[in-house]
């Protein structure tokens, strides 16, 4: 090892450090960039940290951020959520297991809305506690499943993680939409299977709603079907539909979601002004600190590669000469250890770089590789002793002790390993979307091509009227 890979070493293990005692770490990046970058390059430092600010700033995909944030919290408030669950509710309620069933449907359909962990969790627990404490839902099953629901929002696009992944990994975001699609459907089927199983096998664990709490008229329910999936769908369509289609870019797409949420929180009268103030607080609070981190964490990437450390690991690594899926299964626990201490845009940011040339070097699918980091991140999302899941929903349901919270989440998180498990499986789990829209994408353009060479073949033939050197029939 050199002396300055040695270096950015001692700055990495000083920056776990400092993040572990609960120093902010978008200033501790910046601070250990420039001190330990200036002990081993000097002025250069400075120079580097410009270049890399000013071309952070130029990457348009980033503009997307806030927009998708924004029509987050204006979904929220134009109370969309409580709709869909509304609905949902009004139809499986003679089901045993109902309410399980409605809280993951209500939570996949939401999380192609708004990637917002936090505010799912808190709205379903305010909406399906209740009801579900009333019914003799058991409490375990209960909070596991709200928990678990909400954080398919970081995994299912469109995905603020995702958009911040595919410039680190640099492929496209469209193919990391599309591949996370599989895993997160496949995810929510494992959870909707394994609720409706012990709710079968013993049907104390999940009763149908009371009689009581039920609709009977089959235009009510269709009618709370109409207005609260439709709308919802559409808007899905509009924004998702547009990027996987190819038809717009994922910033337009943002534009097109949030001008859509806003017309649907108008057309349910739901868009007040202080709704719509405090959406562009929480916009600008989350956004700031995602962008911000981008920033300071590419500055601190940079510095660790100038200085030799991070070809100095991947080097390492490699010389253990393991067979790449043992390898990449090392990656992935790791980057779950980290998901504990660390929210995800740090470990995006700041770590991913850092494994990002060892998964390369072993010539494995960036995007499989994507898809499956997405996973392993929202299974930090529900394993103590961080789990942010479990404080959003104790915040909102005093009923259900921390014990409790973690105990049901613990049920999810051994889906979520077997979830981890079949994806690598079967990479064709994440990768059969993707490769599908290339190759239509493919075919499509194949007669684009055609056509233009018709066209230069008309421009540039003589004319029926003349003959084979361009004199003129007479």
């Amino acid at each position: 090892m050199t002396w300055d890979a040695l270096i950015g070493l001692i700055m990495l293990l000083v920056l776990l450090g400092a993040i572990f005692i609960g120093v902010p770490i978008s200033f501790t990046l910046l601070f250990l960039a420039f001190t330990f970058g200036y002990v081993g390059m000097g002025h250069t430092v400075f120079d580097l940290a410009y270049f890399q600010t000013i071309g952070m700033m130029k990457e348009e995909l980033l503009a997307a951020v806030p927009l998708f944030i924004f029509m987050g919290f204006i979904t929220e408030q134009a109370g969309l959520m409580e709709r869909l669950f509304t609905a949902f509710r009004l139809l499986l309620a003679p089901i045993r297991g109902a309410l399980y069933l409605v809280v993951i449907l209500t939570a996949t359909v939401f999380a192609m809305a708004t990637g917002i962990v936090g505010a799912a969790v808190t709205v379903l627990g305010i909406m399906a506690s209740p009801i579900m404490i009333k019914s003799g839902y058991d409490a375990k099953l209960s909070a596991g499943t709200i928990t678990a629901g909400g954080t398919l929002g970081i995994l299912i696009p469109p995905s603020v993680m995702l958009i911040v992944m595919g410039p680190v990994l640099g492929v496209s975001v469209a193919d990391l939409y599309a591949a996370a699609f599989g895993p997160g459907f496949l995810l929510a089927g494992l959870y909707v299977a394994y609720l409706m199983g012990r709710s079968l096998i013993n049907p104390k664990l999940g009763p149908p709603v009371p009689k009581e709490e039920r609709v009977h008229s089959l235009g009510v329910m269709l009618r709370e079907v109409l207005i609260g999936v439709v709308p919802l769908l559409g808007l899905i369509a509009a924004t998702l539909g547009s990027i996987l289609a190819g038809l717009a870019t994922p910033t337009e797409a943002a534009g097109i979601g949030t001008a859509g949420a806003m017309a649907l929180a108008l057309a349910y009268r739901k868009l007040t002004f202080a709704g719509l103030q405090r959406a562009l607080n929480s916009t600008m609070a989350t956004s700031s600190m995602v962008l911000l981190l981008a920033v300071t964490s590419n500055i601190f990437g940079a510095v660790f590669a100038r200085l030799g450390t991070a070809n100095w690991i991947t080097n390492t690594l490699l010389s253990f000469q393991l067979p790449p899926t043992l390898m990449l299964i090392m990656v992935l626990v790791l980057i779950f250890l980290l998901g504990w201490p660390f929210e995800w845009p740090a470990i995006i940011l700041v770590f991913l770089p850092i494994f990002y040339p060892v998964v390369k070097a072993l010539d494995i699918d960036l995007v499989w590789f994507g898809a499956l980091t997405a996973v392993t991140l929202q299974t930090a999302f529900l394993s103590p002793p961080v789990a942010m899941s479990a404080y959003y929903l104790k915040q909102v349901v005093k009923d259900w002790s921390l014990a409790t919270i973690y105990n049901g989440m613990f049920q999810f998180m051994i889906l979520q390993v077997i979830c981890i498990a079949m994806v690598l499986s079967f990479p064709k789990i994440a990768l059969w979307f993707p490769e599908t829209l290339q190759e239509a994408s493919r075919a499509q353009k194949i007669p684009e091509e055609h056509q233009k060479i018709i066209d230069l073949q008309k421009r540039t033939a003589p004319s029926l009227e003349d003959d084979d050197w361009g004199r003129s029939k007479k």
